[in-house]
């Protein structure tokens, strides 16, 4: 592993590992974008999919995306614009480091910014969702499911309104810019506009992202797969649950990357 910094192109200073394979034929790069109030560890999933995609012969980057973990930036100032802006810099770096070509691995509300992208990305033979947010109103502000319903209630977006943040989870800001954000950009359309072969790996009881909105738009797009991992929660409950995830992932990409 190779601590770097990566600079968005507005200055915010990004975290960020590069993994280098040391098998003789590499197969490409992988990037993997970590979800909200997360960091490029992912609970730890990211470096052990890090690790195996490396044993395989991938090289790997991951990266913090602003106001997160270790990466410049606050809490309150994270956008899915400036989310776009810091995959933009990996990306540039990952064409320049990484061996090609490229596959992202996008957990949870990592998937906002790599679907926005999708059209602007080069050299993108695979990408991986797990858990993905693609429809940010029926998980954040419409959200029919437990964790939403008790994020965005009416208390707290009475404390974003006069205030200028919610906190999620008891620990993280929200701020107005990104409430407002979540009102107007469609990942999903992106999404299933999309030829870029992909598969989404989601559990059947997640309490935060709709597992029904996965399933229906990877009926809808070409190239996708969809894998179940039964009776998982969000982030894939459970180590066993974890590993299986990364055993698909790693799996996938593989068959994806040899042919």
């Amino acid at each position: 592993m190779q601590s770097i910094k990566i600079y968005s192109i507005d200055g915010i200073e990004l975290d960020a590992t590069l993994h280098l394979s040391l098998c003789a034929h590499r197969l490409g790069g992988i990037i993997q974008a970590h979800g909200i109030t997360a960091d490029m560890d992912e609970g730890g999933m990211f470096v052990r999919l890090a690790n195996r995609l490396a044993e395989t012969g991938f090289d790997v980057l991951r990266f913090t995306y602003r106001g997160h973990g270790r990466s410049g930036g606050t809490q309150r100032g994270v956008t899915i614009a400036g989310e776009m802006l810091d995959l933009q810099a990996v990306l540039d770096i990952a064409y320049r480091r990484l061996t090609k070509p490229l596959g992202i691995v996008a957990a949870s509300f990592g998937a906002v910014s790599t679907c926005l992208l999708l059209p602007y990305i080069r050299e993108l033979r695979g990408l991986v969702l797990w858990n993905p947010v693609l429809d940010l109103k029926r998980t954040f502000i419409e959200s029919s499911l437990p964790w939403g319903r008790s994020n965005f209630n009416e208390e707290n977006i009475k404390h974003l309104k006069s205030d200028g943040y919610l906190l999620l989870d008891n620990s993280f800001e929200i701020g107005q810019v990104l409430y407002e954000e979540m009102k107007h950009y469609n990942p999903y359309r992106y999404f299933v506009q999309s030829s870029i072969p992909s598969i989404i790996i989601h559990g059947d009881k997640d309490t935060y992202v709709p597992y029904d909105v996965s399933a229906i738009a990877c009926k809808e797009r070409n190239n996708c797969e969809m894998h179940t991992i039964e009776g998982s929660d969000h982030g894939f409950d459970g180590r066993e649950k974890e590993d299986t995830a990364i055993t698909i992932t790693t799996s996938w990409l593989e068959k994806r990357f040899n042919k």
